[in-house]
């Protein structure tokens, strides 16, 4: 049986399919996912109090080369087996390069259910692999795309407001708070937090299976390409990220967590950014891909599957 949590990503995809009144209001969202970013970075940091140490150096510089490597490999694939224009290309590349905080919540679920062993570190991964794939990915747009059409956004205004970006805020922040105060100090506050994670994230798939559902709908038939592309893509990249977790000898939960984020595709931070300093990419397709199909298969499928490479390869 999955875990509890990703059947309310089935209930909301189902839902949502059948064209169901059932809605989780706007304000309720934004919620919920203010809510597990900052329990994720608390989880994250409250584990790493008292455990930095010199030597997760080669592996975050590791983690952060493998975000900016991914979109130089797939662009020339979208570009020219998809037949996409530059800047969807590289808006689809900068996408998958970058990471899903959803798919990072389900898959720490997903350890502690099958009770893998996770390093200190793991929440690190998300926030190094957050960033570098949306620079390369406008890099790659303004070296081969139409210069006269690049938005007016500087490589400047493009980190500030990636590093600004509300995830990104509550991530490290919640980081830092939990690595200060630790379980025993901070627990007074965040034991509420991190008790309802599960809870929490229930809710905030529920929400996620029906965007899902609302990108697929109608079925996007002219898109097969990309489809096939959002549905055998996440398999290489994981496991890519389950052989550089592997040659860092890293402990079986973090090796299925880098797998699983390595897999995925941003749809919160990436869309926000590639929009306005991609003016010509069609965020559309980006989301269909992304969150249409590629979040859905590493609920449902992709996570088991890294975990299964991974047990395999040690």
């Amino acid at each position: 049986m999955p875990d509890i949590v990703v059947m309310f990503f089935v209930l909301g995809l189902a839902a949502g399919l059948l064209r169901s009144d059932l809605k989780i209001p706007q304000a309720t969202y934004e919620t919920l996912s203010l809510l597990l970013m900052l329990t994720i970075g608390l989880k994250g940091g409250m584990v790493l109090h008292g455990n930095i140490h010199w030597q997760l150096l080669p592996e975050m510089g590791s983690v952060l080369l493998l975000g900016a490597c991914i979109p130089l490999l797939l662009y020339p694939v979208l570009k020219r087996l998809l037949n996409l224009s530059v800047a969807n290309s590289a808006s689809i590349a900068a996408h998958y390069g970058s990471v899903s905080a959803g798919t990072f919540a389900v898959a720490l679920a997903y350890a502690e259910s099958n009770s893998l062993v996770v390093g200190a570190e793991v929440t690190l991964y998300l926030v190094m692999l957050e960033l570098p794939a949306i620079i390369v990915g406008l890099l790659l747009y303004r070296r081969l795309g139409n210069k006269a059409s690049a938005g007016n956004l500087s490589l400047k205004a493009l980190w500030h407001e990636t590093l600004t970006n509300k995830s990104v805020i509550l991530l490290v922040g919640g980081v830092i708070i939990g690595m200060m105060y630790g379980t025993q100090q901070g627990s007074q506050v965040t034991s509420l937090l991190t008790n309802s994670f599960k809870v929490v994230l229930a809710l905030f798939l529920l929400e996620m299976g029906l965007m899902a559902a609302q990108t697929l709908r109608p079925i996007p038939w002219h898109h097969w390409r990309l489809a096939l592309f959002a549905l055998i893509t996440p398999n290489l990249l994981g496991a890519i990220g389950v052989g550089v977790g592997t040659a860092l000898q890293l402990e079986l939960g973090s090796i299925v967590i880098l797998g699983s984020l390595v897999a995925s595709a941003s749809y919160i931070a990436a869309p926000a950014a590639i929009k306005a300093a991609i003016p010509d990419a069609d965020i559309g397709l980006a989301m269909l891909s992304s969150l249409g199909i590629t979040f859905p298969f590493n609920v449902l499928v992709g996570i088991g599957l890294y975990h299964h490479m991974a047990s395999l390869i040690s």
